[in-house]
C-alpha cells in the first residue's frame, strides 16, 4: 500500500480549516516537518509541534484565523502526485492568484516557496499550491 504523505497532510490542513477546528494532526516525517516550516513562515499556520512516542509520532498543528475568524488557508490544490511528478525550471514557475498564494516548491536548496525559488533562481518539483 503506497500512503502520499504530502496529500495527508495538506487535506488534513484543509478539512480542519473548513470545519473551523484549532488544531490539526498528520504523520510525522522529516518531509512534513520542512513543509510545515515554510507555512508557518508564509503565514498559513500559527505553529506545529511534534508529538508521540517513537512508533506512533505525529504533528500537533496549530491552525490560524484572522479577527474575524476567517481561515488563513483558502484552499490547496495538489500538483505533483505519485503517479505522475510535476517539475518546473525556474523560467516556468508562476506566481499563484496573483501572490496571495504559493507554490510549495522541493528543490536542491530545500522546500522553498515559488517566490524563494525565483529569487534563489533554482527549479524543482512543485508540490502543491495554497492560497
Amino acid at each position: 500500500m503506497v500512503i502520499d504523505s504530502i496529500s495527508n497532510l495538506i487535506i488534513a490542513l484543509k478539512n480542519a480549516q473548513e470545519r473551523g477546528l484549532d488544531l490539526a494532526r498528520a504523520p510525522f516525517s522529516n518531509l512534513n516537518t520542512s513543509i510545515l516550516e515554510v507555512l508557518k513562515k508564509e503565514g498559513f499556520i500559527a505553529d506545529f509541534e511534534k508529538k508521540g512516542k517513537e512508533v506512533k509520532k505525529h504533528i500537533d498543528i496549530t491552525l490560524k484565523y484572522d479577527e474575524s475568524g476567517k481561515p488563513a488557508i483558502t484552499d490547496v490544490r495538489r500538483i505533483s502526485r505519485q503517479s505522475k511528478r510535476v517539475y518546473k525550471s525556474v523560467d516556468q514557475i508562476r506566481s499563484v492568484k496573483n501572490g496571495y498564494g504559493r507554490l510549495i516548491i522541493t528543490t536542491p536548496a530545500g522546500i522553498l516557496t515559488d517566490v524563494q525559488a525565483r529569487k534563489q533562481k533554482v527549479g524543482g518539483e512543485a508540490l502543491f499550491e495554497i492560497w
